[in-house]
């Protein structure tokens, strides 16, 4: 597991493919509820199987709360962030950590075509990190101690 791996492998080492995602006719207060039962921090805002834009924690306590709209009786259209960031599948763990961190948000929307592949967030992209410098890590201890490769 390097940064240069794609993001189709972090995909597929993810295992559920499952893209949680809201209508952006649906109510903040639907969103609000979905991101608790998922425990997720941002949902893609979906129309007619389109990404139209991306729903977060961020964007409720900002657009939401702060701007006094209630979250019972607002559309998720509009909240959320319209100008959404995405990848392909194709793009690598590095060039995606790098975008995060750039444009401050931790989530990114993977789109093949015109169609979602999936959703990375920041948390994904350093846990394949961490676990391929773990990797790493023990490589070098073998090859140190001479049981490399064992």
């Amino acid at each position: 597991m390097k940064i240069t791996d794609t993001i189709e492998q972090v995909l597929k080492n993810k295992g559920d493919r499952q893209v949680l995602s809201i209508d952006p006719e649906q109510t903040v207060y639907e969103a609000i509820q979905k991101l608790s039962d998922y425990d997720i921090g941002a949902l893609l805002v979906l129309s007619g199987g389109r990404l139209v834009g991306i729903f977060s924690e961020r964007d409720y306590a900002r657009k939401g709360v702060l701007m006094g709209h209630a979250s019972k009786d607002t559309p998720v259209r509009e909240i959320m962030t319209r100008s959404v960031v995405s990848v392909t599948p194709r793009h690598t763990v590095d060039e995606c950590l790098t975008m995060m961190t750039q444009h401050h948000f931790r989530h990114l929307p993977v789109i093949e075509g015109e169609t979602v592949a999936g959703l990375v967030s920041i948390g994904d992209l350093v846990k394949w990190t961490i676990s391929g410098q773990a990797h790493a890590i023990e490589a070098l201890e073998g090859y140190i101690a001479g049981t490399y490769p064992a």
